[in-house]
């Protein structure tokens, strides 16, 4: 009998609740229009929301292979191929977030925005911003470090200089003031 502790108890106990809690949402799915959802899949198709999300079985295999050989090293590749055949029968639920995406975008959008959304990033332009985004997006988070740098320079730079010369102008007042 495997027994886990520590993070694989965390993880079991989160994808439980997880489980629990996405029942709960698919139970609203029913209050959705079949054409609603359907919008709502096409958009995240286009968008590709949900393709990041791709590597986590791999790599949720990966890592209990890796825990399962530390624990037993004589099992190897009995181990890799019980956990491959196992994660092969898991595959099939990638759909189920694929509805509860659709589901999280129908409430957010009207269908109507939905077959905008769609057809926008679906055209080249579309495409091209889902692509090139990330790039100019990087692009403007550098030149906003540059011109927080100079405003933050001048300002201290300005500031500095106008304290100055507030001084300067009261030290002659104060230097001609009568002693008593």
């Amino acid at each position: 009998m495997i027994s886990f502790t520590g993070m694989g108890r965390f993880a079991s106990i989160a994808v439980i609740a997880g489980s629990l809690a996405l029942g709960a949402v698919s139970a609203k799915a029913q209050d959705v229009p079949a054409e609603h959802m359907q919008a709502a899949r096409d958009a995240i198709t286009a968008l590709g929301v949900t393709n990041r999300f791709d590597a986590i079985l791999p790599n949720i295999m990966d890592r209990l292979t890796a825990q399962l050989i530390q624990a037993y090293p004589n099992l190897q590749d009995v181990i890799s191929a019980k956990v491959e055949e196992e994660a092969l029968k898991l595959a099939a639920r990638r759909a189920d977030l694929e509805r509860e995406a659709a589901l999280v975008y129908a409430k957010a959008f009207t269908a109507e925005e939905l077959t905008q959304i769609t057809a926008f990033y679906n055209s080249e332009t579309g495409k091209k911003l889902l692509k090139d985004g990330p790039i100019a997006t990087r692009e403007l988070l550098k030149a906003a470090d540059i011109w927080t740098a100079g405003i933050a320079r001048d300002l201290e730079q300005q500031a500095n200089a106008s304290l100055l010369a507030e001084v300067q102008a009261q030290q002659p007042a104060a230097a001609e003031a009568p002693k008593p």
